[in-house]
This record gives structure tokens, C-alpha cells and sequence, in this order.
């Protein structure tokens, strides 16, 4: 950690020994004797944390408390009370204290506390700048939000190829956003046609060739009158092919044939119409191991990946977390008619911590039920759901004393590998592109440990 800690103590020899500990956690460490010199060195300098004794000469630590509270609302300030000291304790909260720790403390007990007031007060000012650039647009890119260095590399990458008529691949977990990602292409690419989409996993193979490419008049039972497809009702603009490894095997030469040709001939009809349509095509699933298991032809695979945009889950980009968080605030409340500005800082650590399995899309329910809860202008923890709120982050440990607590190194590798597989909730190519490895080496190590489970899990 780092930042500018305030000790605020009259005895010196416990304000030097915390001086020392924390200035070894990396921690820049300023000292007072007394409440009104803190109060001087606040108003001259950046504080980050504040940690005071509660009984001091002059003015006392509830005092002290209240002034900070007032002239600096956003500084935390942990108060150290004498051991049992309940009522003590209790008037220090109410006086605006962030936390309290009974006296005698030790280093790393406030240490800790000194961590997690100085995490709170950083996302306190992140709150803030949100909030006053999510108002100000700022923070928007025609629905995208990338403050994050995985998300900016993908808008490099758009910003490069959404002008040209290349065919683009999209993939990613449900709910990372593909289609706002291909309306942005689209935005951004100057075409005057229309952007279309279709889920190609929601329709049977009969009904879904004759979406893409029409049918003409009594080209089957039903088909009194001809119907355009959307290929040629996206004509001169972008045609969203979502859920494209879902699309059934038998229907896959007729796409290629389309897309080598630029021509669609409708169901039933005797001719063919040349068409100008950029493919955008998205997936949650790992094409290239459905090729593998002869599920989804290469030729038409080579066809759609000429360039290929990867959007990362929402826990593999935290950064990105509190801004969406803010946009969906700010849409929700304009919609609800709320008064709601944002986040607290205690609710925005609840939304940086949690998973995101359902990752944009189920931070978007969650920030849209907060505002229809919340009675306040800002939304509270109490106004996250359940599992967000009581949500406790995994972290992988790594403990043992004894040469018996401890594993080869072979052991270690299979262990990180089968955690960072589950991770990705078992797809390979993700996992093999956090590992560093090609996704064959990643084969042959599961295929060893009899550990190659069943085909990829749908997110």
C-alpha cells in the first residue's frame, strides 16, 4: 500500500512505533501532539487516513472528530479507544469516525484497519470523478465504458478495422456486452445502412434460412407472400450474426456461399441479388474446438475470423466495474424519475469485490433493482442483492511449516491450471490464453492428469 497516514497521539513513544510500522508497509507517515497541530497540517497537506488516540490534552478525539467531519467529510479517521470502552466508541462513530480499534492494538491489527480506510477513501474519490464524468458523457463511447487495459485494447483495435468491410469475430462469456460492442463497430464505421441482428441459436434451421436470406413467394407451406431477408434488409450497413456456434452445421455452406460471393439467392427463388452487408458474427463458445469436433466448418470459421475481438469477462477487468456501475446508475434514475447520484463508497467495494458471473448484463439488473429500492440519493449497500452483499472474494493460499505441508512443483502446476480452468468455467481457449500456453499443450497436460472433463460448459 501507499499514502499519507496523520498519527495523532501525545505519547511518543506508541506515535514512534507506529511511525515505524507503517512507514515499513509503505506507508508515508506525518506526526501531532496535539489536535489543533493536526488540524494545521491537515489544511496544509493531502492526509489519507487519519488515526488518533481519543484521550489527549487540549482537545479531545470526539471533538477533533467532529472538526475533520466537518472541513474534510471524506477523510477517514480511526480512533483509539481504551480497552471496553463501549460508550467511548460509540460517540466516536457518531462524531464521524471510520473505524475504532481498542487500545492496546497491535501494529498489525492497525495496519489493517489503516488499508481498508485508505481502499475506502481512493474509492470514495472515485465515486466522486464518476459521477461527474458519467454526467458530463465523458465516460461513454456509443455505450461502451473502457477504462480498463484489456477493454482499451479492444477499442484500439475498433478504432483501426470499424471503417474497412472486414469481417469480424466477437467472442466472449454471456452478458460481456458483444452486440453493444457491434453497435459500436457499426457506429463507427460511416455505413448509411441499417445495423440488423439475429440470435441464430433462437430459431430452428427452416425458420432461420429464411430470415437470413427471405423466401419467395410459395417456396414452402405458409409462404403466401415473398419475404426480404435480413441480409438484404441490412443492405449497406452491419448484419449482427449472434450465437453464430450455435448455427446448425447443414446451414453453414449456404453463409459461406453468401459471404464468398456477396450475393443472396431467397429461399425458393430462381435468382440472385448482390448485397453490400458487414458481418459482425459473436459467440459465447470456442469455435476453433467446435471445428475440432467437426461441428462448425473451418472454411467458414477462416471466413468470419479475419479479425478477432475477445472481450474479457467482467472479473478479469475490475477497472471497469465502477464506471459501468455509474452509467447504469445515471440511465436507471433518469428513467425512475430518482434523484440518485451514485454509489456510496461501502456499496462500490461490495461491486469491485464480487465475481460478476453474469458479468455487464447482470451488474446492469443489479444497478437498475438499486435504484428502484434505494430511498436516498445515493444507492447503499442495503440496496445490492443478496449475494453481492454477503458475496466473500476466493483468494488461492499458498501455507504449510512442515516439508510435509508441501507439494512438488508438478503438483503446483496442476492445481493452478485446474483452478484457473474453472475460473473461466471450463473454457480452454480462455484458460490457455491466461496461462501464456497454446490451447493444445493445455490439452495434453489435462489428457495427463485424466482431467480433459466433458465439452466446454455454456456461461
Amino acid at each position: 500500500m501507499s499514502g499519507r497516514i496523520l498519527l495523532l497521539d501525545d505519547d511518543a513513544a506508541l506515535t514512534s512505533t507506529l511511525e515505524l510500522g507503517l512507514s515499513q508497509r509503505g506507508y508515508r507517515v506525518v506526526t501531532a501532539g496535539r489536535a489543533d497541530e493536526a488540524m494545521r497540517q491537515l489544511d496544509a497537506e493531502d492526509v489519507d487516513v487519519v488515526v488518533t488516540d481519543l484521550n489527549m490534552p487540549g482537545l479531545g478525539g470526539i471533538e477533533f472528530c467532529e472538526r475533520v467531519s466537518e472541513s474534510h467529510p471524506d477523510l477517514p479517521v480511526i480512533v483509539l479507544t481504551a480497552f471496553g470502552s463501549y460508550d467511548s466508541a460509540v460517540a466516536a462513530i457518531r462524531a464521524g469516525a471510520y473505524d475504532f480499534l481498542s487500545k492496546p492494538a497491535r501494529l498489525d491489527v492497525i495496519a489493517i484497519a489503516v488499508e481498508r480506510a485508505a481502499k475506502h477513501r481512493a474509492l470514495n474519490r472515485e465515486v466522486k470523478r464518476l459521477r461527474v464524468e458519467v454526467g458530463s458523457g465523458g465516460a461513454r463511447l456509443e455505450g461502451l465504458v473502457a477504462t480498463s487495459a484489456a477493454m482499451q485494447q479492444v477499442l484500439d483495435l475498433v478504432t483501426r478495422v470499424a471503417a474497412t468491410p472486414t469481417s469480424i469475430l466477437v467472442t466472449g462469456e454471456s452478458g460481456t456486452g458483444k452486440e453493444v460492442l457491434a453497435r459500436a463497430i457499426h457506429q463507427r464505421s460511416g455505413r448509411t445502412g441499417p445495423f440488423v441482428a439475429i440470435n441464430c441459436a433462437a430459431m430452428p434451421e427452416s425458420l432461420l434460412e429464411s430470415e437470413l436470406f427471405g423466401h419467395a413467394r410459395g417456396a414452402f407451406t405458409d409462404a403466401r407472400e415473398a419475404r426480404v431477408g435480413l441480409f438484404t434488409e441490412a443492405n449497406g450497413g452491419t448484419l449482427l450474426l449472434d450465437e453464430i456456434g450455435d448455427m446448425p452445421l447443414s446451414l453453414q455452406p449456404k453463409l459461406l456461399r453468401v459471404l464468398q460471393e456477396r450475393k443472396v439467392r431467397p429461399v425458393g427463388a430462381r435468382s440472385e441479388h448482390a448485397v453490400d452487408v458487414r458481418i459482425i458474427a459473436a459467440t459465447h463458445r470456442d469455435l476453433e474446438e467446435l471445428v475440432e469436433q467437426g461441428r462448425f466448418r473451418e472454411d467458414l470459421f477462416f471466413r468470419l475470423n479475419v479479425v478477432h475481438l475477445h472481450l474479457p469477462p467482467l472479473r478479469e477487468r475490475t477497472a471497469d466495474i465502477l464506471p459501468l456501475a455509474h452509467r447504469f446508475l445515471t440511465d436507471f434514475a433518469a428513467r425512475a424519475g430518482k434523484a440518485v447520484k451514485g454509489l456510496s463508497a461501502k456499496a462500490a467495494e461490495k461491486l469491485v469485490s464480487y465475481d460478476w458471473p453474469g458479468n455487464v448484463r447482470e451488474l446492469s439488473n443489479c444497478c437498475e433493482r438499486a435504484v428502484a429500492l434505494t430511498r436516498y440519493d445515493e444507492v447503499g449497500v442495503d440496496d445490492l442483492p443478496d449475494k453481492v452483499k454477503s458475496h466473500t472474494p476466493t483468494r488461492v493460499l499458498v501455507t504449510g511449516d512442515a516439508p510435509s505441508d508441501f507439494v512438488t512443483l508438478d503438483e503446483v502446476e496442476k492445481r493452478y491450471i485446474l483452478r484457473v480452468l474453472e475460473a473461466h468455467r471450463g473454457n480452454k481457449t480462455a484458460a490457455a490464453r491466461t496461462l501464456g500456453i497454446e490451447r493444445k499443450t493445455l490439452y495434453r497436460k489435462l489428457e495427463a492428469w485424466g482431467a480433459s472433463g466433458s465439452e466446454e460448459s455454456s456461461p
